[in-house]
């Protein structure tokens, strides 16, 4: 589990296809993965993946062919930066949410400006398949993007809004967005399980 608190960025230094999967080898700021273990799980991206390696600071991961497609690892090239948590442990502060590193889907960045003393993203939601996540996105409430717990500020019929603060600018990756790029969305586990449960029982009435 992670909390969505980034700790800070990362910088991709190798990325090697491996059939249709893909080995990635992360640099990340000193002293920043002491102690950390084989098998052990780290959100880059907000996607939990599993270390496969690790040298000091440089650890690598392997990427099964559904995360790339998925999510925007797949488009990763060396010399980019990339959003990491180490997992939580038990009795750390949760500042944040919890959060899985189970992404939903990808939005697109359509807009970057600067409001007041607000760094804003507006982001486009599209439909996947039969699922609009917009379903499970509300104003005022907790989204996952790219690993960073955020909340929305302004919501649109297909569209949601972040305000960034300065702390959160600097230890992430948003700074660095363009209006076209693709960010990891995780929702609420909560909001999920609810609002998939009321839309049950409304159908079970309907039925009925």
């Amino acid at each position: 589990m992670f909390t969505g608190i980034v700790q800070g960025m990362g910088h991709v230094v190798k990325s090697d296809e491996v059939g249709s999967n893909k080995r990635l080898e992360i640099q990340f700021p000193a002293k920043s993965m002491e102690a950390q273990q084989l098998g052990a799980s780290v959100a880059i991206n907000g996607v939990c993946l599993t270390v496969a390696d690790v040298e000091q600071d440089r650890v690598s991961f392997d990427v099964i062919d559904t995360t790339l497609a998925l999510t925007n690892l797949g488009k990763l090239t060396v010399g980019e930066s990339v959003n990491f948590e180490r997992a939580a442990r038990i009795g750390d502060e949760i500042g944040g949410h919890l959060m899985s590193g189970h992404i939903l889907c990808c939005v697109n960045v359509a807009e970057v400006r600067t409001l007041e003393e607000s760094y804003r993203i507006r982001f486009t939601v599209n439909p996947i398949g039969d699922t609009d996540p917009m379903s499970y996105l509300f104003n005022k409430g907790y989204v996952g993007l790219n690993g960073a717990s955020l909340t929305i500020c302004d919501i649109g019929i297909d569209w949601i809004e972040v305000s960034l603060i300065p702390e959160t600018l600097r230890l992430t990756t948003f700074d660095q967005l363009a209006v076209g790029d693709r960010v990891n969305l995780e929702i609420d586990s909560h909001t999920q399980t609810t609002v998939d449960t009321v839309e049950r029982v409304l159908q079970k009435k309907q039925l009925g």
